[in-house]
């Protein structure tokens, strides 16, 4: 039996709950202005989202372009994780498929749990052992969701232990004016630390970086130091 996108809208639909769908708007700042703008919501988490995902895990990547174009977020979430699964259980042609459809399609992943919920696991896993230049365009790209992309795609590297890719990263997004790149890159740095932290704090004092990154970015990056180290930075931070 052919499963189809307009299945998983239905499925998705039908768990739809109005009051949470107007706290979710407010959350995700789909307000005029506001990164979010226009987004709809049909206020489903995404426990409940996964649940219907587990039904359609042999869904086609031929389909899944339909859920990720789709104006509600919670369909986009749907397409999203069911791409994760496609990558997961294709073969390395497959995965590679996975790949360059996301990086053709990376303008529908336009807000931050769509991003964080999949470029690790695509993104970051597909280019472990390759070149990674397509994450330093993006990081150079003037598209707020690609230079999120770029730097939440090496968490995957970091679980190898590897952390070159996520400090160059974080060099070109040091000075972004955006706050969720703010805690993304201040995330990443957060995650090194956990594994390495004299690697981090290197990091943070070459050139005196953590004087120049920003506030939000900083107690991100040093949430998990001691409490006397953390003051230390913060302390000794130059004011913005």
């Amino acid at each position: 039996m052919t499963m189809t996108a307009e299945e998983v809208r239905k499925d998705i639909g039908n768990l739809s709950n109005p009051d949470k769908a107007q706290i979710l708007q407010r959350f995700f700042k789909t307000g005029p202005g506001q990164y979010g703008e226009g987004d709809i919501f049909w206020g489903i988490q995404v426990p409940h989202i996964r649940e219907v995902v587990k039904k359609y895990k042999k869904l086609p990547i031929s389909e899944i372009q339909y859920l990720i174009a789709d104006p509600v977020h919670e369909v986009r979430t749907a397409g999203a994780l069911l791409l994760v699964e496609n990558y997961k259980q294709a073969d390395p042609s497959g995965k590679e498929s996975c790949f360059d459809f996301y990086m053709h399609h990376a303008q529908c992943f336009n807000n931050w749990d769509l991003v964080d919920l999949t470029c690790p696991q695509i993104v970051g896993a597909w280019l472990l052992d390759k070149d990674k230049k397509a994450l330093y365009d993006f990081a150079h790209s003037q598209n707020l969701w690609k230079q999120r992309i770029s730097i939440i795609s090496t968490f995957y590297f970091l679980r190898k232990d590897e952390f070159q890719d996520t400090f160059e990263i974080a060099k070109i997004l040091l000075d972004h004016p955006h706050d969720l790149i703010h805690k993304a890159v201040g995330w990443m740095l957060r995650e090194v630390g956990k594994r390495n932290q004299q690697a981090e704090t290197a990091f943070l004092t070459e050139d005196d970086r953590y004087q120049r990154m920003p506030r939000t970015m900083l107690r991100y990056a040093i949430e998990k130091y001691p409490e006397e180290q953390r003051q230390t930075f913060l302390k000794t931070r130059k004011p913005s």
